[in-house]
């Protein structure tokens, strides 16, 4: 196995998502990560509405699958990021060079879906009214970092009864749906961030449900 694809870690997993320290190698290929069904989407939902920090969960979860941001990007999220002067949520969100993986600013763009499951987020939550202060914050009122909150989801989905899940699931999933509802590869990569559409080629993953609506066509 080649591991310059391989995206792992040697991580000693404990309760405190701040800890990392060496002791278990995981690691998929960044263009394997499993695609997640709707109904493997609502079993990750209903688990994390039974347990701790469920808001916050929830939001850091939908928030990958309906942008398709990385989770690096969906790490450095700020208020300011996220929210008009006014406390309502943008329609767009605008990645400075800094916190995208290629350094190359780019625009998101927020469904309505998305923004209101913001929203909600965002009445559960007091915040100071700072445009610097993190979206998202862990158990110890930090700021998550991309291999934190890695990890996160590593164990999010695990726990969950999700095999073979990662954090890079949620950005391939948003991918994958929106290629069967006939959305162009160009399109695609511009909404992903990616510069060549042969990256986002290996992003889509063909299942029995698109090559079923594509012999209906005939």
């Amino acid at each position: 196995m080649n591991t310059a694809n391989l995206v792992g870690f040697r991580l000693l997993f404990s309760t405190n998502e701040n800890t990392l320290t060496a002791h278990k190698l995981f690691g998929v290929r960044v263009s394997q990560a499993k695609t997640l069904t709707a109904a493997e989407q609502q079993q990750v939902l209903h688990y994390i509405s039974q347990h701790k920090f469920a808001a916050r969960n929830r939001a850091m979860f939908l928030t990958g699958l309906y942008s398709g941001m990385r989770v690096g990007e969906i790490a450095s999220l700020c208020l300011g990021d996220v929210l008009n002067t006014d406390g309502t949520v943008k329609g767009e969100v605008r990645l400075r060079a800094e916190q995208t993986k290629g350094r190359q600013p780019r625009t998101v763009f927020v469904s309505n879906k998305l923004q209101l499951e913001l929203a909600e987020f965002m009445s559960t939550r007091n915040v100071p009214n700072n445009p610097a202060h993190p979206l998202f914050i862990t158990t110890g009122r930090k700021a998550f970092s991309a291999s934190v909150m890695t990890q996160h989801f590593y164990w999010l989905f695990k726990r969950a009864g999700i095999g073979g899940a990662s954090s890079h699931s949620m950005r391939r999933t948003f991918i994958t749906q929106l290629a069967s509802k006939g959305i162009g590869v160009r399109v695609l990569a511009s909404l992903a961030g990616h510069r060549s559409i042969a990256v986002t080629q290996r992003y889509i993953d063909v299942n029995d449900d698109m090559k079923r609506s594509a012999v209906e066509l005939l």
